[in-house]
């Protein structure tokens, strides 16, 4: 056999945005060996004739850090041609973690991430088999993932581990941020891809605290991210805030010499047209020579919420105060005339905010008892009954003992402005969020999303600058050096697509997560193969390989697999 995987005769999109070529692809250990015509035996041979053949898509904004813990086949994001994912962004993660801080970190993750508390106690269990953040990469390593993964260092956990609970309280003495840079370049040594913060009003952690970063001054962020200076790599990511956007981009950038990555820059993110303004102001950051890249999404950012957990109203002051109350003191306000009062005022003053609902924007996604509702406008329901949209809402969640759902377009709904950012050119494509908010949203689609509804049905793009967007350009600003492209010697990472029907499919509500928790899903239509490292894991639909079987991801160490 002079391969272990051909996939003959389909158009080759290599991922740098050049036009397509019929031809073949053969692997061998792992890499690809032959590139156009790949003469000779294989042991597995997939046809493509009139499908594309192009690198795995990669995944640069994804929270899978604790689901990878028992989940090696990181679903749903295979299913979509994806073959590598970045996790700890926005300075999330499990690692590093002292053994008595583990259940603080998972409340953590619980509120500011919409993850189930039960879900991540039963997934992660008691002993978590490491403490520091090599210790977390070589126990990933150790248990195998189906697709590749790379992590970066983040900021609260390890604010956590040198400060304790005092993390959420105040800011940092010389000598704790001393010990956290040790931390940083500790992980940076061990293979992490850069470091991960978050400033963002949004990110309330347990308690409805502060996450630890939030309480960062910037000369810590500076030290934190200076320690990727000294080995001449990595990237900073972060969840952009009042206290950390352009201004302080060019500090960090001149205390750490690497790149940024920032989170999230989405239409109506100030209203309509706003995102020009956010695009000016970073393209005089680039122009002065700073690498600084902001993150755009291809779908309409739709949370699905209830008022157990109001994440999507948080940020308000009139939610804000309750997130560290119980359910039955949360039903009492929501009982209350003078708290809805407030919510009614908040909501007008805040109105085209993000985060404020457009009631015309804003569906009953579930309705225990009242199935009629479902999918219909709180706009309509509410005109219907004769009532106020907020009073609806609270009488629909106290009615059903907080279970009635919401989906709320929060953002990044106004097409015309979406086109605008993902055609440009400083910009790349991320927020899917896999891993988290599993329960309110699904954005791990994003990829066939692109394929489907950008390139196929509204022909904004053609598929070869969808596919290098989703390859190439992802790999490129993630210093990702071994994969991304089509290209001798480079992994043998690859997804196999019907450009005709490529589509992400409806969303689902299932309940698989550990302990039963419930989950949106979204399946994908056209992908009908998913190669990683030579290794078929998706073929058809199905998954190829079983979790408990040898799986062929590595741990992108410093943006490389080392064992591949």
């Amino acid at each position: 056999m002079e391969y272990d995987l051909v996939v003959r005769g389909g158009t080759l999109i290599d991922g740098t945005g050049t036009p397509g070529v019929r031809g073949d692809v053969g692997v061998r250990g792992g890499r690809i060996v032959a590139l156009g015509d790949a003469p000779g035996e294989a042991r597995t041979t997939l046809e493509a004739d009139g499908r594309v053949v192009a690198p795995g898509f990669l995944d640069l904004h994804t929270h899978y850090d604790a689901q990878v813990l028992w989940d090696p086949l990181l679903s749903i994001s295979p299913w979509h041609g994806v073959t590598t994912v970045v996790m700890g962004n926005c300075g999330f993660g499990v690692a590093p973690t002292h053994a008595r801080h583990r259940d603080l970190v998972l409340r953590t993750l619980e509120k500011v991430e919409g993850m189930s508390l039960q879900s991540l106690r039963a997934g992660c269990g008691d002993d978590w088999g490491f403490e520091t953040f090599p210790e977390y990469l070589d126990a990933v390593e150790r248990r195998g993932t189906a697709i590749n993964v790379g992590a970066y260092v983040g900021h609260t956990p390890v604010r956590l581990y040198v400060m304790g609970e005092e993390a959420v309280e105040r800011e940092a003495r010389p000598e704790e941020i001393a010990r956290m840079r040790a931390l940083v370049a500790e992980a940076m040594a061990a293979g992490a891809l850069g470091f991960a913060t978050s400033k963002a009003p949004t990110h309330l952690g347990y308690g409805g605290k502060p996450v630890p970063s939030r309480c960062a001054t910037l000369q810590e962020i500076c030290a934190l991210a200076g320690a990727m200076r000294d080995g001449g790599r990595g990237v900073m990511q972060c969840a952009i805030g009042a206290e950390l956007l352009f201004r302080e981009f060019r500090e960090i950038v001149a205390a750490s010499g690497r790149p940024i990555t920032w989170t999230a820059l989405l239409g109506g993110i100030l209203g309509k047209g706003s995102h020009r303004g956010f695009l000016s102001e970073n393209a005089a950051l680039v122009r002065d020579g700073l690498p600084v890249v902001p993150q755009v999404a291809c779908r309409p950012l739709n949370l699905d919420c209830d008022l157990a957990e109001p994440f999507a109203f948080e940020s308000l002051p009139v939610f804000g105060r309750l997130a560290a109350e119980d359910r039955a003191t949360r039903c009492r306000h929501y009982a209350d005339p003078g708290f809805r009062d407030e919510v009614r005022q908040a909501f007008a003053k805040g109105k085209g905010m993000p985060f404020v609902p457009d009631w015309t924007r804003t569906w009953i996604s579930v309705a225990p008892g009242s199935p009629e509702l479902e999918e219909r406008t709180m706009a309509e329901v509410a005109r219907e009954r004769g009532v106020d949209p907020v009073d609806l809402m609270l009488d629909l969640s106290l009615a059903t003992d907080l279970r009635a759902r919401f989906r709320i377009a929060v953002m990044n709904h106004d097409e015309e402005d979406v086109e605008e950012l993902l055609l440009h050119p400083d910009t790349v494509i991320g927020l899917s969020d896999a891993g988290a908010h599993a329960n309110q949203l699904c954005d791990a689609c994003f990829a066939t999303h692109l394929l489907g509804h950008w390139v196929r049905e509204k022909r904004a793009m053609p598929v070869e600058r969808a596919v290098w967007m989703l390859t190439g350009r992802t790999a490129e600003v993630m210093g990702i050096t071994d994969r991304g492209r089509l290209g001798l010697g480079l992994a043998g990472d690859l997804v196999v697509f019907d450009p005709a029907t490529v589509a992400a499919g409806p969303l689902q509500r299932v309940h698989d997560l550990p302990g039963g928790a419930d989950r949106l899903v979204s399946e994908a239509s056209g992908i009908e193969a998913v190669v990683v490292n030579g290794v078929v894991v998706r073929r058809e639909g199905k998954d190829a390989v079983e979790a408990d079987g040898p799986l062929p991801g590595a741990v992108l160490r410093g943006g490389r697999a080392s064992s591949v």
